[in-house]
């Protein structure tokens, strides 16, 4: 049997179990099966590894996408840029780190708005935003983080209240926090919500619910908005292929 998993913390509405099973069914693959593996601190990894010597590769969300790395022994070089782990393929007892946030996130967004892409803020710092930062880079979009703290290339949300002109100038914001998702629906980021308009458009790689608060904030003041799901598929079907190289 080849296995594959998920590791995070917590795991109770994991879109990958669901995903890879249906795909086995889907696609007549047998002798496959995907669990997930939740695990309270990254330190578990490696016993999960060892526990389950048929796994051959795992997929990483929250909160593990930076801290798997060190527990890994070799980064694909795109991976080492973008400093965000999401999929790792185990091969002859080896660990290697690879980035498909990167790939879905850019492909889908391309999908989305076509070659004009506007400015954008990234709100939240974690390792979702490393590769929305890096496809961001690639494709020549202007970009600004925001966090609760103020860093070099980094405002504040409280900043966004002060300043008016910075929503005007950076219409598209991208949520790569997991505010708004189930079963914390209410959840939103910081945001001046007073501010969107009609010139404004929210990607939110939250994707339960398919419609979030944020989402719903935007749509109602006549902007447009998209969920993540085709980004987690576009993603899903990188590491696929990724585990199935020889």
């Amino acid at each position: 049997m080849r296995k594959f998993g998920l590791i995070g913390f917590p795991l109770g509405h994991s879109f990958s179990k669901k995903y890879f099973t249906a795909k086995f069914e889907r696609e007549g693959i047998e002798g496959c099966q995907f669990d997930l593996y939740e695990i309270p601190q990254i330190e578990d990894f490696l016993a999960v590894v060892e526990k389950n010597p048929e796994l051959q590769g795992m997929a990483v969300t929250i909160p593990y996408k930076e801290q798997v790395i060190p527990f890994l022994d070799e980064l694909d070089p795109a991976c080492k840029t973008i400093g965000a782990v999401n999929c790792i393929r185990i091969k002859e007892g080896k660990k290697t780190g690879f980035n498909t946030d990167y790939i879905g996130f850019k492909h889908s967004l391309q999908a989305w708005l076509g070659n004009s892409i506007p400015s954008a803020l990234v709100l939240g710092t974690g390792g979702a935003s490393k590769a929305v930062k890096q496809a961001l880079k690639d494709l020549n979009v202007s970009f600004l983080s925001v966090s609760r703290k103020k860093a070099e290339n980094q405002i504040t949300y409280q900043d966004l209240t002060n300043d008016r002109e910075i929503l005007k100038n950076y219409p598209l914001l991208i949520n790569t926090t997991p505010l708004g998702t189930f079963p914390k629906v209410e959840g939103i980021p910081d945001i001046p919500l007073d501010q969107l308009n009609s010139n404004h458009l929210i990607y939110d790689l939250v994707y339960n619910p398919p419609v979030t608060r944020l989402m719903q904030e935007c749509l109602s003041r006549g902007g447009k908005a998209k969920n993540g799901q085709d980004m987690l598929e576009l993603q899903a079907e990188a590491a696929w292929q990724i585990w199935n190289r020889p």
